[in-house]
């Protein structure tokens, strides 16, 4: 069954008129969508172009390009492999699936066009639920929505249990949602909501929706983050976009059964992460699009006011692009007043990195892992990652660090780490670093299976620019038949 659904983009939504999208279900009438601005890049800010919707089975899309003559298109990931055909300044082609793609003309990686396929979503709240504390378009009080989600509405005296944005521009009067135990948040397709969201010390929350949650024109050190989820567990962010917040996309901090799914966002802000996690275990990251300046996913042990070690991470079935830093990062952040933290069971499986751009060389790796603050790393899981050619950095980056921005201590340890089915194309010119920090800060163990570079099967440190101090052990290298 092929099944489409398009929003329409509220009054006040900021456009661009890059492209023309067009899609439809083959043989019915086309649907043009409303193209988003979303801006791009921390060294140089650039306005780029976003267009999403739903859908089930197939769907044809046309895309036509309006600024500059075509005469060459990728569509990334590169993995994904889908056939277009250009004919002068139309890009067409059929999606049989959703994706998370980048639609590039001539080269321009800073000027495209992001498509945002996402499967329909499953029971929704509707506007007219008995539990559906409704909000149109306005100006909210949050202590009028506070109000209202204490007061039943109902004769049985039932509160609200959701609190549904409509489609149309809304936005927070002192910008910070604190969202109660027990409720849903849902910000429909066509709405976008001028705030952040707050989970602090609560449980069984879910935060989902196809719409937009916006805080581009909110100052960097306003540090707003766009969901911050605190001391809390059972929470649930699923299905919306996040547009350019000063500080992290989504903000873990000593909580647990976390789970992220179909989530999407863009930043341009110094220290504008993607998705951080600290202190925190059980957290489930799927089918995330995120393109930021500075890491991407980012997953630490004690920071501030959030003491804990931090385990048992998945991140599957992703597209990450750093325009500033690293996409995969682990380790700078612990408990250096007492003996560190321990990161591990983490599983990183089926991603695809689209950028590394980082003029530091303390910060390179696309794959990275640096060990400070006392910190232990270990049985950590790379599986089916394609990196595609970036700008600047290096591919692996494993240390026992003392990074004297942040660490006051060196960290203490890394160990059984595996790289299985990792590709890259791309220069490799700088080395990739393993490290340990002296004789008793070490890196053990480490083991890259079925490991290609430029498609070359790399067995031999030297094969893959390796460059590997005395102070790391069992560092190993095998095609993954016999393992």
């Amino acid at each position: 069954m092929n099944d489409l659904i398009i929003y329409e983009a509220p009054k006040g939504a900021v456009g661009r008129d890059d492209f023309q999208v067009r899609v439809r279900i083959p043989g019915e009438e086309w649907h043009d969508l409303f193209e988003y601005e979303v801006k791009v890049d921390m060294h140089q800010v650039r306005k780029a172009s976003m267009v999403y919707f739903d859908m089930e089975g197939s769907v044809e899309v046309e895309v036509e390009c309006r600024k500059q003559t075509v005469k060459q298109v990728v569509i990334r990931p590169l993995s994904i492999a889908i056939p277009f055909v250009c004919e002068g300044n139309r890009i067409a082609f059929t999606l049989d699936r959703p994706h998370k793609l980048s639609i590039e003309v001539n080269g321009e990686r800073f000027h495209n066009l992001h498509l945002f396929a996402s499967p329909l979503e499953e029971q929704a709240p509707k506007p007219n639920d008995p539990d559906v504390l409704l909000l149109n378009p306005a100006i909210h009080r949050m202590e009028d929505i506070y109000r209202l989600v204490a007061t039943p509405i109902n004769t049985t005296g039932q509160l609200p249990k959701v609190i549904y944005f409509a489609p149309g521009m809304h936005y927070l009067e002192e910008t910070i949602m604190r969202i109660p135990s027990g409720t849903t948040v849902y910000i429909a397709g066509g709405a976008i909501v001028v705030g952040s969201l707050v989970c602090d010390t609560v449980e069984n929350i879910v935060i989902r929706g196809r719409g937009i949650l916006y805080l581009a024109d909110f100052h960097r050190f306003s540090a707003f983050r766009g969901v911050r989820i605190i001391f809390s567990k059972n929470v649930t962010v699923e299905g919306i976009i996040l547009l350019d917040p000063p500080h992290y996309s989504i903000y873990i901090e000593r909580s647990k059964a976390v789970r992220i799914d179909n989530f999407k966002s863009f930043s341009t802000r110094g220290w504008s992460d993607g998705i951080d996690i600290m202190a925190s275990t059980q957290i489930e990251i799927n089918d995330v699009f995120l393109r930021t300046s500075d890491d991407c996913i980012a997953i630490y042990g004690t920071r501030w006011d959030y003491h804990g070690d931090t385990r048992h991470i998945r991140v599957r079935n992703s597209v990450l692009w750093a325009d500033v830093a690293h996409p995969l990062n682990i380790g700078t952040h612990g408990d250096h007043y007492r003996d560190g933290d321990v990161i591990e069971d983490i599983l990183f499986e089926n991603i695809d990195i689209l950028e590394h751009h980082e003029p530091q060389t303390n910060y390179w790796g696309a794959l990275s892992i640096n060990a400070g603050d006392k910190n232990t790393v270990r049985n950590v899981i790379y599986d089916d990652i394609r990196v595609e050619d970036f700008e600047l950095g290096q591919l692996v980056d494993i240390r026992v660090v003392w990074n004297k921005d942040y660490n006051p201590v060196p960290g203490q340890r890394i160990e059984n780490i595996t790289f299985r089915n990792i590709s890259y194309k791309g220069a490799n010119t700088n080395p990739n670093r393993i490290y340990g920090f002296d004789s008793e800060r070490l890196v053990d163990g480490i083991s890259f299976i079925n490991l290609r570079i430029n498609e070359q099967l790399i067995l031999e440190p030297s094969q893959g620019n390796f460059d590997i101090n005395g102070f790391a052990k069992r560092i190993s290298f095998s095609d993954g038949r016999n393992v």
